[in-house]
């Protein structure tokens, strides 16, 4: 007895697995990105700005 190909059904599960694996690794990198980066970013940058107030402060 011989066996069917399988080629349709591989081809199929490649695509799946490849617009899966794309749409789960887009939407956590938005996650991390909208979720942690930007709040860090901006206390870094709140940081800084209190840090160059507190110098001309002390330069006058």
């Amino acid at each position: 007895m011989p066996i069917a190909p399988i080629t349709g059904m591989l081809r199929k599960r490649f695509w799946l697995d490849i617009s899966t694996g794309l749409g789960l690794g887009l939407s956590a990198g938005a996650a991390f990105w909208y979720g942690y980066e930007l709040k860090a970013r901006a206390r870094q940058e709140e940081f800084y700005l209190k840090l160059e107030k507190e110098k001309l402060a002390a330069a006058q």
